[in-house]
């Protein structure tokens, strides 16, 4: 039961002994800033043991238990078996790192537990600062529409479905795509696109087959010829090409599409122009490496994750448009409980939710705004550099050794190389590589991922890690070494067993 002055109340959730919610409290931030400090301390990954599974297996809690005892389960059987990107050495997928100050931001963040539709509130006014800043780091004009959203899929996802209202030719959000003279819609990217363009065109109606994969060159980026040669037939064809998606970095190799060349194919063919920068267009934010992303400043929306290399917290990216009213207009509607007023609080209430799918979202930005005021843009753009450079040299680390080949030019921050040997099929080397990196894994020294190119099983290193040192870089290679000699000696490895190449 709580009280509010001498007048007795209802229960409510809150503690009813705030002193011993406060010490549990403070120990959490003591535990959490102790486990970022130690974090190299600790392995790059490690299962969780089957003890702590079954303890987290329990019925539903009817009662409730005190929080020391629910911090104590956390700290003991959650905190120590994470996904493991906090780690300098884990390489794997295209994950960041965080920073303390991001964690306490999400904490702060909660504890307002604003709701960001819009509104008269702090928080409000701190997203469109944030927008504004990240329009401008990306070559955007200052008046250019913005959403902090969950990620890059997301991000995407709200960029295609402006471009598909833009560009469609006909009314899609009152007449959908059910009525018989709808054309077939088209949008183009090269056959190395992230998964996200094959789910938006399900998700939009469009159906997978909507998406013209485009061949690539031997730098992993789009054919443009081939492109304006595929767009040229669809419109003879009487189909409606809509969207052209450029990569800002794609996920396999990191290689950047001639984004001049698709901004004026885009022009030629009057289409919307989307760049999907998910990591890559942040190198914008060092001089150094703006360049490697040139013309992402000309495309009508862009896609990007703070969550990646801004090294924030989980999660934030952002999707920004440079016409001011193109997501209103393709996301904006009109209900009475959502009615802005004159005054008060439900000024300008949907805001946000008038920009895309979501009506209640999160404080996101509390994160970036206290990360970018804390560390400096410039000081997180030099991270970023130094990731790429550390990417370079990881592949001249690789090349000296003969028994190890780089399998892609190292366009930004990703390497992908393997283990080689001229007397195995390509199939018993896919086998070995692959056993190569379940073991690193299973050492905990270090998280690469993987992928297939051209047939063959790639090693994936991904260096978007603030905390990473060429050191980390020169054990990875050691190891990558120690246990190809180790599998080749046992002879353990059945190239039957080996995981077939995906298509996608």
């Amino acid at each position: 039961m709580t009280t509010s002055g001498n007048n007795q109340t209802e229960p409510t959730l809150d503690p009813d002994d705030w002193a011993a919610t406060r010490e549990v409290a403070h120990q959490m931030v003591d535990d959490m800033l102790d486990y970022l400090q130690s974090v190299r301390e600790r392995p790059a990954w490690r299962t969780v043991p089957a003890n702590s599974k079954d303890t987290l297996l329990t019925p539903i809690p009817h009662k409730g238990q005190p929080l020391a005892d629910v911090y104590a389960t956390f700290k003991e059987h959650i905190l120590p078996f994470p996904t493991g990107n906090l780690h300098p050495a884990f390489f794997g997928w295209v994950m960041g790192n965080g920073t303390p100050t991001g964690m306490l931001a999400d904490m702060l963040a909660a504890g307002m537990n604003a709701h960001l539709a819009g509104y008269d509130q702090s928080a409000s006014l701190i997203e469109k600062q944030v927008i504004r800043w990240l329009a401008e780091l990306v070559g955007y004009p200052a008046d250019a529409s913005g959403l902090l959203v969950s990620g890059g899929t997301m991000a995407n996802l709200n960029a295609l479905v402006v471009a598909r209202h833009h560009k469609a030719g006909f009314d899609v959000r009152t007449q959908g795509l059910q009525i018989n003279d709808t054309p077939m819609l088209r949008v183009y990217g090269s056959s190395e696109t992230h998964s996200w363009i094959y789910k938006a065109c399900e998700v939009m109606g469009l159906g997978r087959n909507a998406f013209r994969s485009i061949q690539v060159n031997n730098q992993f980026e789009i054919d443009v010829d081939a492109c304006r040669q595929q767009i040229q037939a669809d419109i003879t064809a009487g189909e409606r090409p809509f969207c052209i998606n450029g990569n800002a970095g794609t996920v396999n190799t990191g290689a950047v599409d001639d984004l001049h060349a698709l901004r004026e194919l885009a022009d030629e063919f009057d289409l919307w122009f989307h760049v999907d920068g998910a990591f890559g267009s942040l190198a914008a934010w060092s001089d150094d490496t703006r360049d490697l992303v040139a013309g992402q400043e000309r495309a009508d929306s862009m896609a990007f994750d703070l969550h990646k290399w801004g090294y924030m917290p989980y999660d934030i990216g952002c999707v920004v448009t440079r016409l001011t009213d193109a997501q209103n207009n393709a996301f904006a509607t009109q209900a009475s409980y959502l009615s802005p007023t004159q005054r008060g609080l439900a000024v300008d209430n949907t805001y946000f939710a008038d920009k895309g799918i979501q009506l209640s979202r999160s404080f996101r930005a509390l994160k970036a705004w206290m990360c970018m005021q804390e560390q400096g843009v410039d000081r997180i753009g030099q991270r970023i550099a130094t990731n790429i450079k550390q990417a370079r040299q990881l592949a001249d680390l690789i090349e000296q050794h003969e028994c190890l080949e780089v399998m892609a030019p190292v366009a930004m921050n990703i390497v992908c190389y393997r283990y080689i040997d001229p007397t195995l099929s390509d199939a018993q080397l896919n086998a070995i590589n692959e056993e190569i990196l379940l073991r690193i894994h299973e050492s905990g020294t270090a998280v690469p991922s993987q992928t297939y190119l051209n047939g063959r099983f790639a090693i994936r290193v991904c260096n978007a890690n603030h905390r990473t040192q060429l050191s980390d870089l020169n054990t990875l290679v050691a190891n990558t070494i120690r246990f190809a000699t180790q599998i080749v000696n046992e002879q353990a490895i059945d190239p039957r067993n080996a995981a077939p190449a995906p298509q996608n």
